[in-house]
């Protein structure tokens, strides 16, 4: 293994916490080994303004990883870091991305306004700032009165523009606030009976070269059943023929006995909503069995209108 090893990141707040705290782990692993993070600027952080759902065809798939598997495959990097639920499912060539799969951190939303208002709480017709087909869908059918507009930036970026009074609410993930520090009173935790989280959400990925020693390294940081829901989640989003941004929720988690997986489909308008839940003794069997539920349902020309 090299002397040191180079951890891609962009540059973001939020992606430099989530890799700060992967290399600490890594550390923690590996005390004698120097470990150097790299800061690579993604499409995603230079174009903040255009609306995920509508990017231009091929710019929205990977958009805040392609640079950082690019940088791994260049030899520029050893190990990246990803939000999970932002890495396609079809990965390049020669590249690794469940190299580890760290402990899964709250995968659920969180409805944020200035003074910490519930979603029955919000005025009719209220302004609630999402890019998330998702979390859209999901939002109109507990309010259909809700109005909505389309809100990207890095999670500081939003934040200001709900306080200045350009939104009502916002919504983000309960990950991303809890790593920042930013879950506060303005802040309610969203049940998944409401709004589901997207397949990956508060997990992070770890990706390396695909048979690269660097893997035994990652090997250390890596959570065995957050690995389980996550390559089950990504199955079905696969299964599917789904991308990043459809309008798709895929939850998968260990119960008492059982291991549970939900999951949302609807057209890009939120409309002909498809929901349904599953069981099964591993994680694997539960994605199987919602996957063969959702495209005997018609999910996957759903998810195309």
């Amino acid at each position: 293994m090299a002397e040191v090893l180079r951890v891609g990141s962009r540059a973001s707040r939020l992606a430099l916490v989530q890799t700060e705290w992967a290399v600490a782990r890594l550390r923690e692993a590996w005390p004698d080994l120097e470990v150097r993070v790299e800061l690579i600027r993604t499409a995603g952080d230079r174009d903040r303004a255009t609306p995920l759902a509508v990017a231009p065809a091929g710019l929205g798939v990977g958009i805040f990883v392609k640079e950082l598997e690019q940088s791994l495959l260049d030899g520029r990097i050893d190990l990246a870091v990803h939000s999970m639920k932002d890495v396609p499912t079809r990965v390049p060539e020669g590249l690794e991305v469940e190299a580890a799969v760290p402990a899964r951190a709250d995968p659920r939303d969180c409805l944020v306004t200035p003074a910490g208002d519930a979603l029955e709480d919000l005025a009719r017709g209220a302004i609630v700032g999402t890019s998330s087909p998702r979390r859209r869908a999901m939002l109109v059918a507990a309010r259909a009165d809700l109005e909505f507009t389309d809100l990207r930036g890095n999670v500081e970026t939003r934040l200001a523009k709900l306080e200045a009074g350009r939104y009502g609410a916002a919504v983000l993930a309960r990950a991303g606030l809890e790593r920042l520090g930013l879950v506060d009173a303005r802040a309610r935790t969203l049940p998944v009976s409401v709004v589901l989280p997207a397949a990956g959400q508060g997990a992070l990925a770890v990706q390396c070269l695909a048979g690269d020693e660097v893997a035994h390294a990652a090997d250390g940081i890596d959570d065995k059943r957050s690995r389980e829901a996550l390559v089950a989640e990504r199955s079905v989003v696969a299964g599917l023929g789904a991308g990043c941004h459809s309008c798709l929720a895929v939850h998968v988690a260990a119960g008492e006995d059982v291991w549970r997986a939900w999951g949302m489909a609807a057209r890009a308008d939120g409309s002909d909503m498809i929901r349904s839940e599953r069981s099964g003794f591993s994680a694997a069997t539960a994605a199987e069995a919602l996957l063969e539920v959702l495209e005997g349902r018609g999910c996957r020309s759903l998810l195309k209108g």
